[in-house]
């Protein structure tokens, strides 16, 4: 069979080095993959787009040796090859870097880099296997994290960096990396996309899955769009604006992303006076008007997310005062909270924000379990009932509710931690942790819109977000934080993202 031929960004013609072509599989009466097809040359990043369901998940697991396909055929270096187990797509130099991290905190950076080696002979030198990790880590331009210490002190784009180290410690050649900065701050991509252009420009291949689509204009040479099972357009990412690509990815114009902005003044509807939180937060103040949407933003460790878990009464070391609707809300009392009308939606869906395990009509009416006497209602048919009106009010398609939760996408699980919230009628103000984090871009816009319908009924929402665009979008009251501080409020259209990088960032240097 003739190798395919593809051209790289400067014209030339070459033979990829990885060809996947015509992959199917199925699972019972689920098609997951129908003749899907994709090249990768040496020294290209591909992006593979699509929303959540749309068949990346099981291409990559194919690809890794993760699932056999029903058909097709995988072809590395023109010669056709097949990977039972992933320690032979290992072999080939094929690794996956996953969203769920596997550094092992207790051990050092170098015994994580060299963890899990198969290939590393039993008799072997030290000295030998620290030349290789700080080669490594230098390509990576990593060179600042020390081999001795404790993989535990590191940041987590910190760690994100030693997974990959591990993998280029094994003679990766095609690196596939699936959603690795859904959990960095704005400083820590930067130092990852620096990485992986260093990889690139060194000859490494990289399939690069992500919902954040601004990195696939910054990195990805190409870009390889899936929908519903197959691949419906392949193009240079040259070739494609944001729109488009978005266009591609659901099979229609998206609209508008976001909603209009609700410039709501008047009296204040929920305050924080002079709270604190050691640690994490300091002399934090602030006040929300009924219809609004207020983010507190910055980078990672800048104390947003400890300023919405104490208003959600889930912080007890913390000091200050909380007002909601004219009534004072107790420190550390969650269940207070929630009979005052606040409830909590966390950026930890599968820890904190749904019940894996459960079905999502379960998921949708689980505080009632409580209220109405317990798991022995499961069956009740008003719960159902109620469910199934929840999930209509959440844009969850009804068929889903049987569903296991964990099952279900990031975007609808999201939808059902959301729903469960505004299901009883005494919802005030919610609060949200990364509201969007890991969610495809059809999904964000349902959340957004449901986002303000509920600040419309005369409530409130006051969330926490690293991700700029997002907070631009959606808030119609930002307020930058730094270090645990608040560094200045905006309301909408008084900021840009400019202004907001440099608050959260370097403030010390704009208020110089």
């Amino acid at each position: 069979m003739n190798a395919i031929r593809e051209k790289t960004a400067q014209g030339q013609s070459r033979d990829p080095l990885l060809s996947m072509r015509g992959i199917g599989k199925t699972y019972g009466e689920v098609r997951a993959l129908s003749d899907v097809s994709l090249t990768l040359a040496a020294g290209e990043i591909r992006a593979i787009c699509g929303e959540n369901g749309a068949g990346k998940s099981t291409l990559v697991k194919a690809l890794t040796g993760i699932v056999a396909p029903d058909k097709g055929e995988v072809w590395l270096d023109g010669a056709q090859v097949h990977f039972a187990a992933p320690k032979d797509a290992q072999a080939h130099g094929i690794n996956l870097v996953s969203q769920e991290l596997s550094i092992c905190p207790d051990l050092t950076v170098l015994d994580n880099i060299w963890l899990g080696a198969l290939s590393l002979p039993f008799l072997h030198r030290r000295a030998d296997l620290r030349s290789r990790a700080a080669e490594v880590l230098k390509r990576l331009g990593a060179e600042h994290i020390a081999l001795d210490g404790l993989a535990g002190h590191l940041s987590t784009g910190e760690r994100q960096l030693i997974e990959i180290a591990r993998m280029l410690a094994r003679d990766t050649r095609i690196l596939i990396l699936d959603e690795p900065t859904a959990t960095l701050s704005d400083k820590e991509i930067h130092v990852l996309m620096s990485a992986l252009k260093s990889l690139r420009a060194h000859g490494t291949s990289i399939l690069y899955i992500t919902h954040r689509l601004g990195e696939v204009f910054e990195l990805c040479d190409h870009a390889t769009v899936m929908r519903g099972g197959t691949v419906v357009a392949d193009l240079p990412v040259a070739e494609l604006t944001r729109d488009r690509l978005i266009e591609l990815m659901l099979g229609r114009a998206l609209g508008h992303m976001f909603p209009e902005h609700h410039i709501a003044d008047g009296a204040t509807f929920f305050a924080i006076d002079r709270l604190n939180v050691p640690g994490a937060a300091h002399n934090v103040s602030l006040s929300v008007t009924k219809g609004q949407i207020m983010c507190l933003t910055g980078q990672l460790g800048c104390g947003a997310d400890e300023v919405i878990r104490v208003v959600a009464g889930l912080v007890s070391h913390a000091n200050g005062r909380i007002t909601l609707d004219d009534a004072e809300i107790p420190l550390g009392r969650p269940e207070v909270a929630r009979r005052r009308g606040v409830r909590f939606v966390s950026g930890d869906r599968a820890e904190e924000g749904v019940f894996i395990d459960r079905p999502a009509w379960e998921n949708l009416v689980a505080p009632r379990f409580v209220e109405r006497g317990g798991a022995k209602l499961v069956q009740n048919r008003a719960l159902r009932g109620e469910a199934a009106m929840l999930a209509d009010r959440s844009t969850l398609a009804r068929h889903r509710l049987p569903v296991r939760t964990g099952d279900l996408s990031g975007g609808n699980q999201q939808k059902l931690a959301f729903g469960r919230n505004i299901g009883d009628g005494a919802a005030k103000l919610i609060l949200m942790i990364e509201p969007t984090r890991g969610i495809d871009v059809g999904a964000r816009a349902e959340i957004y819109r449901l986002m303000r319908d509920f600040c419309e009924q005369g409530c409130a929402i006051l969330m926490a977000s690293s991700d700029f665009a997002e907070v631009l979008g959606i808030a119609d009251v930002v307020a930058t934080m730094f270090r645990g501080e608040i560094v200045k409020t905006y309301k909408t259209g008084h900021l840009d993202m400019t202004r907001l990088i440099a608050d959260v960032t370097h403030p010390e240097e704009e208020n110089a």
